[in-house]
This record gives structure tokens, sequence and C-alpha cells, in this order.
């Protein structure tokens, strides 16, 4: 009988699990670190603290008015913005019955150009507190109303093309945002079965506010779009629950005469290339015959990226527009009948590109250099008027965050919010060959940067791994504190077409260690970097990364893995989201459990040296705290220097501010701790 590393720490689980229900319990015991580096409070209260960054940009269908909203210490204000002739002092700020301290936010235009929907905190007395609700503005009359009445949670508002409704997704009663990212519940009661929440299409109509679902309650519901005519929907969706579930999620649409939804394309069944991938952005062509999605190997919903595909609205099989495409799309608009727009994620590099569906022809690309382009509910969504007149927040380690529109050969600068800004330290794009592949990242110089003196160097492995590490203004503590911070994007990620985001199939921690490791003898030859102060951290998979790296390398001095993942047998059975899995392993634990056992850094603990510090939040559904627990015992077991720090309340994505600075504390201290200067 063969001994499994999951037998082997069945005791330690059952500990972690205790532990975390008692956390759960209601009484959560946390202290900050004491004595935190004061450098740090210092940097939060500086330059990047009073940066001005808008958001949720949106163009009005006749291309002559932007909504967007920024925040301050009293709410976030929707501005109207007037595109021909933008001056901050004749912006339109929209409130609600004048009053100024509201989350205003996700504005989105009716096809009249004229009414604007949005979301607003200022509700009426009778509201739940907190609970936003969507109002309406109208441009000819300057009135501002609310339109519903709901509790729970809404997201990517849309109007309906004839302007007489407004779809939303919407989970009903929430109790938690929908997604792996939040707080999970505690345990309690049947599980998978009480409590689950479902994200459903629904529909408000105007002016009556009367509210109806769209879609069924056995479908979670991930991103829908109306078609151009007669109120139908196409939606990506699965059945509940939804966190685990959109990785085989199908394409669906619904007409208003129909009773059920109609399949129209599962990636489950297909003999394209599409088999076993995941599906995004959904768009009807404007005539209504075809629906174009992002497709391709996705390991988070949200986090897109792939190629084009093109299918009739009636069903079928997709058509790849984009084979072979050096990067990855990341959304997408149709430019006309036959064609479509879509951001593109190259090598640091965004782009605006343009393909010709029946030719699979790129026609037309514009470079915006090493920035990012943001500005929508979803990554990368940029809004797009009738005439193609284009908006949206331009953004990167150089450029900060401002709004940019016009047509893409011609954009221009709307806003000047943070005219003269800078950052402290300089970054570069830098690629290098490995293993047959050409890879790209990102190093960022310390501050005050002097090739006389030897420096420490932080590498920050990316999550994902279907992801990247991109061109975003905010600096880097790191470079702040005197580190050179190398961010790579190996193997596995977005940036170099398809075949490279599949490069680590069934080779978790290796070709991209590689990558990694050879990314690193590369700038080490360029740059002044002291070889033994080198550290390595990473969040999700940079935290598995993170995990793994140590056991297989001595080359770092120190680590810090932020919810990562030890066991991958273990943590088959213990996520929220194994569905993700299957795609990158090639079959489930119990199918092949040797594949996961090879990527496990639970069985090479023998192996570590590096003094590792391991971070994650008591309620993580992605990524689970007892995964950081067989980490930190087996490391104390085999006599390795390592903490474990668990934070109350939190989920995969940290939402309290006071824990968020505490885990930069540690993580700094650590570093400086274990790599100290000379």
């Amino acid at each position: 009988m063969t001994f499994s590393p999951f037998a082997k720490t069945a005791a330690a689980l059952c500990l972690a699990l205790t532990s975390a229900g008692v956390a759960q319990s209601g009484n959560p015991t946390w202290a900050p670190m004491p004595n935190p580096d004061p450098r740090l409070a210092a940097m939060r209260t500086g330059a990047a603290g009073r940066l001005r960054a808008p958001s949720s940009v949106a163009i009005s269908p006749d291309g002559t008015t932007l909504a967007w909203t920024i925040g301050g210490r009293e709410g976030s204000a929707l501005h109207l913005t007037d595109v021909a002739n933008p001056d901050p002092a004749k912006d339109k700020i929209v409130t609600v019955a004048g009053t100024a301290n509201c989350l205003n936010s996700a504005p989105v235009w009716a096809p009249d150009s004229i009414t604007l929907a949005f979301t607003s905190t200022c509700t009426s007395k009778e509201e739940k507190s907190g609970q936003p609700q969507m109002f309406l503005y109208s441009r000819a009359s300057g009135e501002t109303k609310q339109l519903t009445h709901l509790n729970g949670i809404f997201q990517q508002a849309a109007f309906s093309p004839d302007g007489k409704s407004l779809g939303f997704l919407f989970v009903e009663n929430a109790t938690r945002s929908a997604g792996a990212l939040a707080a999970m519940k505690p345990w309690s009661g049947v599980i998978g079965e009480d409590g689950v929440e479902i994200q459903r299409v629904a529909q408000v109509t105007l002016p009556t506010g009367e509210f109806k679902f769209l879609t069924q309650p056995d479908l979670h519901v991930y991103e829908f779009a109306w078609a151009p005519m007669n109120g139908t929907i196409t939606f990506v969706a699965a059945n509940p629950p939804g966190e685990n579930t959109w990785w085989i999620a199908k394409l669906y649409t619904a007409s208003p005469m129909a009773r059920t939804p109609k399949v129209i394309f599962n990636p489950a069944s297909t003999s394209t290339a599409m088999k076993g991938l995941q599906m995004a952005v959904p768009r009807y062509s404007p005539d209504g015959k075809k629906i174009a999605f992002i497709g391709g190997l996705m390991s988070d919903q949200g986090s897109t990226g792939g190629d084009v595909w093109v299918i009739d609205a009636k069903g079928g099989e997709p058509t790849d527009t984009t084979p072979g495409i050096d990067g990855s799309a990341t959304w997408i608009a149709w430019t006309g009948n036959d064609s479509v727009g879509f951001v593109e994620d190259r090598r640091g590099h965004t782009l605006l590109t343009n393909y010709v569906v029946s030719t699979r022809k790129q026609d037309a690309s514009t470079d915006l250099g090493e920035t990012s382009a943001n500005g929508g509910p979803i990554k990368n969504a940029i809004g797009v008027s009738n005439q193609g007149v284009l908006a949206f927040v331009k953004s990167g380690h150089a450029t900060a965050p401002e709004i940019w529109a016009g047509q893409a050969i011609d954009l221009k600068q709307i806003t000047h919010l943070n005219d003269g800004a800078k950052t402290a330290a300089r970054t570069e794009s830098v690629e290098w060959e490995n293993d047959g592949f050409h890879v790209q990242g990102w190093l960022t110089y310390p501050r005050d940067y002097d090739p006389k003196k030897k420096y420490p160097v932080i590498v920050n492995v990316h999550g994902g791994p279907s992801a990247s590490a991109g061109a975003r203004w905010g600096g880097s503590t790191w470079a702040e504190l005197g580190y050179f911070d190398f961010a790579p994007n190996p193997r596995g990620s977005f940036g170099q077409g398809e075949k490279f985001t599949a490069a680590n199939i069934k080779d978790f921690g290796y070709g991209d260690l590689r990558d990694i490791t050879s990314g690193m003898d590369y700038i080490e030859k360029r740059v002044s970097i002291d070889k033994t102060r080198e550290g390595l951290t990473g969040w999700s998979y940079g935290g598995f990364m993170t995990m793994f790296a140590v056991t297989q390398t001595h080359r770092f001095r120190a680590a810090v893995a932020g919810a990562g993942v030890s066991n991958w047998q273990s943590y088959y059975g213990e996520n929220s989201i194994d569905q993700w899995m299957v795609p990158f392993f090639g079959a489930t634990v119990y199918d092949d459990p040797a594949v996961y056992a090879k990527s496990s850094a639970i069985n090479y603990m023998k192996n570590v040296t590096t003094p590792t510090l391991v971070i994650v939040g008591d309620r993580d559904g992605e990524c689970p705290a007892p995964q950081s627990f067989e980490f930190w015992h087996a490391l104390r077991a085999v006599g390795g220097t390592t903490q474990l720090v668990i934070y109350p309340n939190e989920g995969h994505g940290f939402r309290d501010p006071a824990h968020i600075a505490d885990r930069e504390a540690r993580e700094v201290a650590w570093f400086t701790q274990y790599m100290p200067g000379k």
C-alpha cells in the first residue's frame, strides 16, 4: 500500500480545521505586530497616498459625454465631462438630493445618451443601512430618482437596447460577494446545500421599477449581454455553487418567449481547441447573428485571457478568430458585423487590436505602451460609443492614472488629476529566453539606485497562474525600502499566447520556477544585486510557488508565502473551487494522485533551509488555512525556521485595512531579519 502525503498530515489537518472553527466563532483573537517599520506609515501618507485615481468610466452612446467616479474622504463623486472640451470647472457632479457623502459608482448610459443609471448608498431611510440602490439621472431634467428597493448585491448593469429596462447580475439577500475571493461563510448546516447564494440576471423596467429575474434559480450566472433586439440575452452560467463551477460553465441564450434557456455551447463536449477550457465576456454582434467570447485556459473567474472565439447565435461549434495570437485578449467589443476589437495583454504592453472575423486576420492595432487600460465593471473593460470613441483609465509604472478618450488612433488625455506625479523608483520591462520560451517580467530599481553599491532583491510571483504582472501605477514598497523588486511572468502567465499559458499544465513549480531563476540570472548580469540577499514572496499561486521553490532550491535567503498551497492532494478536498484543477492537472486527484503529489511542497520539506513566513486568512476558500498550517507544521517538524500568521474573518483577498497594513509590516520585518544589510 502506498503511504500518501494526505495520511501523513491528517492529524495536522484536524487541528487546523478546529482552529479555524474557533476563529470563526465570533471571538477571534488577533493583535497587530508591535513596532512596525516606521517607514511604512510614512509611505502610506506620502505621494502615493495623495494620488487621485478615477474609475468606473462610461462613455455615452453618442460619444459626447463621459461619466466617471473618483473617491474622496466623504465618499465617491460621480462626474460628467464633455469629451470634446474637457474642463474640470465645467464638470457636472451628479448627486442624490444634493448629498455629497455617498458612495456613487458604476455609471451606465441608456441608448438615448440622456439617462444615466448608477448605484448610490444615499438611499431612503427605509432601506437597509449601507445597501446600495440603483438611481437614474436625467440630463434633460437634471433630476435624480431612486429606481430600486432591493436587498442584495448587484453588478454589471446594462440597459436593454430599447432603453426600456435595466439588466444586472443580482444575488438576492446576499451575505457575501459572489465568487471565491470574498471570505467564505463559517461552515454550518448541510454543506453545499444550506444557504447557497445564486447570482442571476435580473431586470428592472423603467420608469416603474418593476423587478423580475430573467434566469432561473438553478443557474449561477457570471456574465451576460443583451442581444440587439427582442429582449434576448446571452450568458455564461453553471449550476451552483457558483464559486466552484465557473470552470465548467456553458454558454446560454434566453429569450422572453422561451420557458427555459438554451445551451448554445458546452466546452466539455466540443471537438475544437476549446475543449475543457473557460469562457468570458460574451457579446452579440450588432446584427444579432453571432456571439463572440474570450476562450482559454483560465484559473480564476474574473482573471480573463485567451483567444477571441465566435459562434453562431443559434449554436454550433465556435471558431477561433485569433489563432496563434502572440498575446492574450482580455476584453472584447464588436466593431462591426464582421469585426471584433479587443484589449490585448502582450509582453507587458496593452494593445487595442481589431480582427476581421471572416478572414481571422488583424486589420488594426494601437500599442498603448507599457500601460494598462481599465474603466468598467470587468477586467480591462473600456467604454465604446456608437461611433467607436473609446474611453478608459490609462496608467502604468511611470504613468499616473488618468482618463483618456478618442478614436484608437487619436486618443487624448481627458483628466489631469495627477499632473506632476512621479514614482520614486524606476521600473523597466525585462525579457529573456529559457527552455525555448521568451519570458517577460518587470524590474523595479531601489530608490536612489547607485550601481556602485550592492542591493538585495525580492522576487514577487503573481497569483493565478493564469494572470500576469502588468504595468500599473503604485510604486513598490520594496523599492522604497532599498530592494530590487522583480516581478516575472513565467510560463502559465497571460501575455504571450495560449501555448505559453498552457505550458505549465501537469508541471506546477518546475518549468515556471526555471523561468523565474533564469530571469534572476539575467538581471544579476545587468544590475548590481547582492546574490547573498535574495528573497521570494507571492500570494495565492505565488504563495504555492514560494512554498514549493524553497523545497527545490537554497537560492533564497528568506521567503514569505501568502495564502499558498503546500499539498495539492489534501487541497483538492479542502478548497471551495476544486473544479479549476482538472484542466491544469489533467485529471482529478482521485484518478491521478501522482501528478498532484509531484508538485506538492509537503513531499520535499526536508530540503528546506529558507526561513519562511506563512500568512493566510481564516475564511479563505481558494487556498484554505489548513494548507498554510500543513507547511508551517512540517517545516517546524524538520527543524526549519518559520512562523504562521492567521488573520480572522479574512478571505482570499484581505479587506480589513488594519490586517493589510499588519501583513505588510510582518513581511518587511521578516526580510529585514533574515536578509540583513551588511
